[in-house]
């Protein structure tokens, strides 16, 4: 299945590794760095015209790609439970 995360951008549920809110995880310096890190290589990729709440991480074929988006983790969690998806 598919999960849409804004901006007429679609995942395949099978590559997500996790979804994280912004404001809570950001608090960490670990997950400052993560971002930090990605960012340099060149593996995020933004998908929000507004203010970001939160990441999705994806794994495809061992690439790793970030993805800032707008959408609240819960709601791509209910999208995502909506056509019987695992729950991140």
């Amino acid at each position: 299945m598919f999960l849409h995360i804004g901006l007429d951008r679609v995942i395949k549920t099978q590559d997500i590794l996790g979804i994280f809110d912004l404001d809570n995880t950001t608090v960490s310096k670990v997950t400052r760095d993560y971002l930090t890190d990605a960012q340099k290589n060149g593996e995020i990729i933004d998908v929000c015209t507004d203010l970001p709440k939160s990441f999705v991480v994806c794994s495809k074929k061992n690439e790793k790609t970030v993805y800032i988006t707008q959408l609240n983790t819960s709601t791509l969690q209910k999208r995502a439970a909506k056509f019987g998806n695992k729950s991140f």
